[in-house]
């Protein structure tokens, strides 16, 4: 009875959910719900990306492009992470997308499809790594620039200041990582404080201009040649607003009651996101003032000229961007966590060069120190781009809806296909003798949506999918010169390519597919014996 009694509380239940995926029980359980849900608020920081974002789908759709396509991403995303959060509900582990494909997957291609969408997470986890670093770093040049009008910035400055930004971030994941779920709560505190205050501010001290300038003005300045065009090129700005809440995924060897209250997380984060961040969005859009000096600012962001214009106060706009790059550097913080931990356990399972130095786990700290290392010098050999192009850099935002929605793209369809077939021989789980994951009864988790409803959403969200990479390969504007064009399918592309070869050479042989731990196989024998 005690027994029963710990696994409905969750006590023991996390472990031994694990366990029958097959995995021991390292890293240490530091979240609970609330601090899960501040963690999946800030690290979408909806609003904050808002105005980060702000000129990619301002140029390309203008006011009514940003405030249509924002409803359609925040709803249309919504949908994806239901789906998600179902999957992670059935199998809460830090792997993530790679180990879905291996359960949902036919058995004749499920290694190699593991394999790959276990490398293309990684690749996605990495670049938005660079890209939150990226915008901290510039966020303070912005600042500096502003307050310094002789100031000659140069983007080699910007990639040093998000370098130091990698370095903190360093620091916190692997010194001090206990800190991080109180950290997680009091950025959310001040997450929702900043919003009030900006918002506030801006309307109290704005030009306000008029619905129509808001709802019905559409712009061009990619110049397509039509308004559709323009609309669909500038929609990724809205898009890019909310990839990476499956960062609570790669989290969940690390949550209480995972498989309840990762979904609770992710759905809950992105509601509350989404509503604030479309009230940021209507309110900065009322705000804009003067188009041309938006569109020219030397501050390398939009939204900071439009602070200038509102509060006609230097210290004042500095102010209100200091908010916005302490939340951004906060999520810079918790990306490189969550890319970590993605790095971390593809390692475990052999799906890296170097397997065993990666998958290390510190015994002090429970942190993979050398997967936060590594991830953190990728990232910042990915910034060394800007130096060369601030328009190549931008191609990184589209390697990340690339990589992420086509991570999600394959666990998302595969598990349709089994709910069309009536839900069969799908659960894998842990048994003695083997090193592989078995085949048995397919189990939904505690949270689903069931039925018909559940088969629609999960229709729309591939079909969405599908139409978000199409669209993630296009270049910011026409006509298409070495210097604008889009090489987020060819880096994309080449990941795969290599990967592949990768594969051939010699991952087939190493990499089996999410592996079984003999102790993970003990903590099965002695749940069963206690029972």
């Amino acid at each position: 009875m005690n027994v029963l009694r710990r696994r409905v509380s969750g006590i023991s239940t996390d472990t031994e959910t694990l366990a029958r995926l097959g995995k021991k029980q390292v890293l240490k359980r530091r979240f609970g719900f609330w601090s899960l849900f501040a963690f999946a608020v800030c690290e979408l920081i909806t609003w904050e990306t808002v105005l980060a974002l702000f000129s990619q789908g301002f140029d390309n759709g203008g006011p009514a492009g940003l405030v249509y396509g924002f409803l359609i991403a925040w709803l249309s995303t919504l949908s994806v992470y239901t789906v998600i959060a179902e999957l992670v509900s059935m199998s809460p582990i830090a792997s993530g997308q790679y180990f879905w494909v291996y359960i949902l997957a036919p058995p004749k291609y499920k290694k190699l499809l593991s394999y790959l969408v276990g490398w293309l997470t990684s690749l996605a986890w990495v670049a938005t790594v660079a890209i939150e670093s990226l915008f901290a770093g510039t966020m303070i040049q912005g600042a500096l620039i502003l307050r310094y009008p002789d100031y000659a910035s140069q983007r080699w400055q910007g990639t040093l200041l998000t370098w130091a930004v990698m370095l903190f971030n360093v620091f916190i994941n692997t010194i001090l990582p206990g800190l991080l779920p109180k950290f997680e709560i009091i950025i959310m505190v001040l997450h929702v404080g900043g919003f009030i205050a900006i918002i506030a501010t801006l309307l109290s001290t704005s030009t306000i201009g008029t619905a129509s300038s808001v709802f019905l003005t559409s712009m061009n300045l990619g110049g397509w040649p039509t308004q559709g065009l323009s609309y669909c090129v500038g929609f990724l700005g809205n898009v890019a607003t909310f990839v990476g809440a499956d960062a609570s995924v790669h989290m969940a060897e690390e949550v209480q009651d995972a498989a309840i209250n990762i979904p609770r997380a992710i759905v809950a984060g992105m509601i509350a996101n989404g509503l604030i961040g479309f009230a940021m969005m209507i309110a900065t859009l009322y705000c804009v003032g003067d188009f041309d000096s938006v569109a020219d600012t030397n501050t390398g962001f939009p939204f900071i000229q439009i602070f200038v214009n509102s509060v006609k106060s230097v210290p004042g706009a500095v102010a209100m961007v200091s908010i916005v790059l302490a939340l951004t550097w906060a999520c810079a913080l918790g990306i490189t966590t969550t890319s970590s931990r993605m790095t971390w356990s593809f390692a475990r399972d052999k799906g890296t060069p170097f397997s065993r130095i990666l998958s290390k786990v510190d015994k002090r700290t429970k942190v993979p120190i050398v997967s936060v290392i590594v991830v953190t010098v990728l990232a910042a050999l990915l910034t060394l781009i800007y130096i060369g192009s601030d328009t190549a850099f931008n191609d990184v935002v589209s390697l990340t809806i690339t990589g992420f929605y086509g991570s999600y793209f394959l666990p998302c369809a595969f598990l349709l296909f089994h709910r069309l077939r009536g839900h069969k021989t799908v659960d894998m789980h842990a048994v003695e003798g083997h090193t592989e994951l078995v085949q048995g009864r397919f189990v939904w988790g505690p949270w689903h949506i069931p039925g018909i409803l559940g088969t629609i959403n999960n229709i729309y969200a591939c079909v969405y999918m599908i139409f978000v990479i199409f669209w993630s390969v296009w270049p910011p504007a026409t006509p298409v010169s070495a210097s604008t064009m889009n090489y987020s399918v060819v880096v994309t592309g080449g990941i795969m390519l290599l990967s592949g070869v990768w594969y051939v050479i010699r991952g087939r042989r190493e990499y089996k597919g999410p592996l079984v731990e003999e102790e993970a196989l003990q903590s099965i024998r002695a749940a069963t014996a206690a029972v």
